[in-house]
């Protein structure tokens, strides 16, 4: 058999071989017959070398020409293979057209620490107080000094509290650390809208003023987060006592989870800006919570020097201040364990609240 008939009869078992040949893997064996290192068209070509020049030229040009018609075949069983695999994801993943599309949710919904702001702000709204918003950048005055925090106070350092650009030195800027600032701005107004009955020794309208919002401190875990929100609440009259504190804020919490049955506890602490202070708990009487006391606040008697800061006369006016954080509240009220849920934007955990 001739040269020439030998590389045909090898095309020819090289197209078949290569079209029986199932997945890339027995393709590239049954490529290596042929053009692999040891293959029949390499041996072949290794042969030249011991030719003549025009044995070369002649041989030559008929091996390249079966070692293309063998790369041709190979080419075409490759895009074949590779067009048969994805010809069977397609049908594994196929989608029918026909089906109805998914329907989203109807409608969103209010976070739930909306939906307890909201709660905090009609409760106190049925007893006549006010709901006062701010800046949420304040100054060292509002945030500190009218407050009576003295300047060597944990809470004026840097690792408590985020200091941001603008103000000076000597009254910097921040991220308030409690919207308490929100009572002494309002108290403020209230003054100077009421500067002729003070004037003529009349009595002021009584302060009522709760004051809802975010703040920032230095702070992330479970249960405490850097930016988080809370509710001062502050009333001044003529005559507001402590116990005028204890009736408000039982009325307010038993309200707020709806049973009666809660019972507060008013433990004796210090705050600067009230004098006397104490923190608030509350005791479930029944639930996951029962028998437990969970503090819910600070509170006491607004200091005669926050008085004084107001514009007013701690001799003629006192009141009460309190404060509380909503998120607490709203972990209490739904049964969350883990502050940080409320801020991942996770649409399961929030959907339960639409």
């Amino acid at each position: 058999m001739s040269d020439e008939s030998v590389l045909e009869e090898w095309v020819s078992q090289a197209r078949s071989s290569f079209e029986a040949t199932l997945s890339p893997a027995e393709l590239e064996n049954a490529k290596a017959l042929y053009l692999g290192k040891s293959g029949r068209l390499t041996e072949l070509m290794k042969g030249l070398s011991a030719l003549s020049v025009e044995e070369k030229k002649s041989r030559g040009a008929a091996i390249n020409q079966a070692k293309q018609a063998i790369e041709q075949a190979l080419l075409e069983r490759r895009q074949a293979l590779a067009q048969a695999e994805l010809d069977a994801q397609l049908r594994a993943e196929a989608l029918d057209v026909s089906l109805p599309g998914r329907q989203r949710a109807s409608g969103g919904g209010l976070h739930p620490v909306s939906l307890t702001l909201e709660r905090i702000e009609a409760i106190f709204g049925s007893m006549g107080f006010d709901v006062a918003q701010g800046p949420e950048i304040e100054t060292d005055w509002f945030n500190f000094t009218a407050l009576n925090t003295p300047e060597d106070h944990p809470a004026r350092s840097m690792h408590d509290t985020f200091y941001v650009e603008g103000g000076s030195e000597q009254a910097p800027n921040l991220l308030r650390t409690h919207t308490s600032p929100m009572q002494i701005r309002y108290a403020v107004q209230h003054v100077k809208k009421h500067r002729a009955l003070l004037e003529r020794g009349a009595l002021m309208p009584e302060i009522r003023v709760i004051a809802p919002g975010r703040t920032y401190r230095v702070d992330s875990d479970a249960t405490h987060s850097p930016m988080f929100h809370q509710c001062e609440g502050l009333w001044i009259g003529e005559n507001v006592s402590f116990k005028d504190l204890k009736v408000v804020f039982t009325d307010f919490c038993r309200t707020f989870f709806e049973s009666h049955d809660l019972v507060l506890r008013f433990r004796p602490s210090f705050f600067p800006f009230t004098e006397p202070s104490a923190e608030i708990d509350i005791q479930f009487s029944s639930g996951p919570l029962a028998g437990r006391w969970l503090e819910v606040a600070g509170s006491g008697q607004v200091h005669p020097n926050v008085v004084r800061n107001m514009g007013l006369d701690p001799e003629r006016y006192i009141g009460f201040a309190f404060g509380m954080g909503p998120d607490r509240l709203t972990m209490l009220r739904y049964g969350v364990n883990d502050l940080r849920m409320f801020f991942d934007g996770d649409l399961r955990f929030l959907s339960q609240f639409r």
